[in-house]
């Protein structure tokens, strides 16, 4: 026979484990083409050191709607951490939807941006969320 404490702490648990589970975030391997995305990312390099990112977004392909779009600057050293996250605002100007950020050039090398969604194709799956990472080095590899 089993004893009640034991089955008590089982029980307890059981209902304690899905409260606690998180959602599961998956990059998007497709290219901004097969995602049907329109958006540029332009730079203004300053005297400063510093550098004016411009990202234009025309349409939010298969990834509409977006839940957040966000600037990302990882730590060079491959630890994982981040020196910067943080969400970028969007606004309206003509046909686009456009955010800018001023930051310094050598972190600008090594920055993100990324379009997060819970959807795909329209479609959401529970606790389960998208993103498409979008590299600011390429856009100043072209200046």
């Amino acid at each position: 026979m089993m004893k009640p404490l034991p089955v008590l702490a089982l029980v307890v648990a059981l209902l304690i484990a899905p409260r606690s589970a998180q959602a599961l975030g998956m990059e998007l391997g497709q290219s901004k083409e097969e995602l049907k995305l329109d958006y540029t990312v332009s730079v203004t390099e300053h005297e400063t050191g510093r550098i004016t990112v411009v990202f234009r977004l025309k349409d939010e392909g298969r990834l509409k709607p977006l839940n957040s779009v966000d600037l990302s600057i990882p730590s060079k050293d491959g630890s994982g951490y981040f020196h910067l996250v943080t969400a970028l605002k969007l606004r309206d100007e003509g046909d686009a939807k456009v955010a800018r950020v001023h930051i310094h050039r050598d972190w600008a090398k090594n920055a993100n941006i990324t379009l997060k969604t819970s959807h795909l194709d329209g479609k959401s799956a529970l606790r389960t969320w998208y993103y498409h990472v979008v590299s600011i080095n390429k856009a100043l590899a072209k200046k």
